[in-house]
């Protein structure tokens, strides 16, 4: 068996940590994600999903356990390290699209891919051919503002894509746009990560659309459960 692209093993992560006060988020949470894998993570409102994503995207440190990418060891990284793994290796989509509104979508996308060395011309190239991939090639030049709310989003998923990483982090990518068009936009990340080939591991409420990926994971009380 091909060794996880993601293994999170036995996290913990607690807020006001030894005050009167502390909050435990993650109680020994542990997953694996495999090479190709689409993994739903379903969880109630707080119950610690953006914390867990966080500290598997390698933007927050948990208090105990490891996470390992690629099968390489990642809890004693420098900030240094941490960067340069998370601008290589990992991609991430939110809720909100946050891309930048005084960029147009094409350099949305081609600034991340520059930021990582990557030439100029080749940038931008690889930039419309994802917006080609996720059909808003034809709205390259405009700014987010422009866009419609599906449009950001799809722009946003090619963004996440822009340096190939090999592991794609989704919080609730379509938690903020209406039933159709989330379930539009949902099937063009889907058939952008199939295509592509990465893994990817997608917090949703949405249990249609869990139902769709490869395998479904529960967090609650701060343990995870196959779902």
């Amino acid at each position: 068996m091909s060794e996880p692209v993601l293994a999170l093993e036995g996290i913990e992560k607690a807020y006001l940590r030894g005050t009167p006060g502390e909050v435990v988020v993650l109680r020994g949470a542990s997953l694996a994600l495999a090479r190709g894998e689409v993994v739903a993570l379903v969880a109630p409102s707080g119950a610690g999903k953006s914390t867990l994503l966080h500290i598997a995207g390698l933007l927050d440190t948990a208090d105990a356990g490891r996470v390992v990418l690629g099968g390489r060891e990642m809890t004693g990284l420098s900030d240094r390290q941490r960067t340069r793994a998370r601008r290589e290796d990992i991609g991430f989509v939110y809720q909100f699209h946050h891309l930048l509104p005084e960029f147009t979508a094409l350099e949305n996308i081609v600034l991340p891919q520059l930021a990582n060395g990557v030439a100029p011309g080749r940038a931008r190239a690889r930039a419309l051919d994802l917006l080609g991939r996720v059909g808003v090639e034809a709205r390259a030049d405009h700014r987010p503002a422009a866009l419609s709310g599906g449009e950001q989003q799809r722009v946003a998923f090619c963004r996440a894509l822009a340096n190939a990483p090999r592991l794609l982090l989704a919080d609730e990518p379509t938690g903020n746009l209406d039933p159709d068009t989330a379930e539009r936009v949902f099937a063009t990340l889907l058939d952008l990560v199939r295509e592509t080939g990465l893994s990817a591991l997608i917090a949703t409420h949405n249990l249609e659309l869990a139902a769709r990926m490869d395998r479904v994971l529960r967090l609650d009380h701060g343990v995870i459960s196959d779902g």
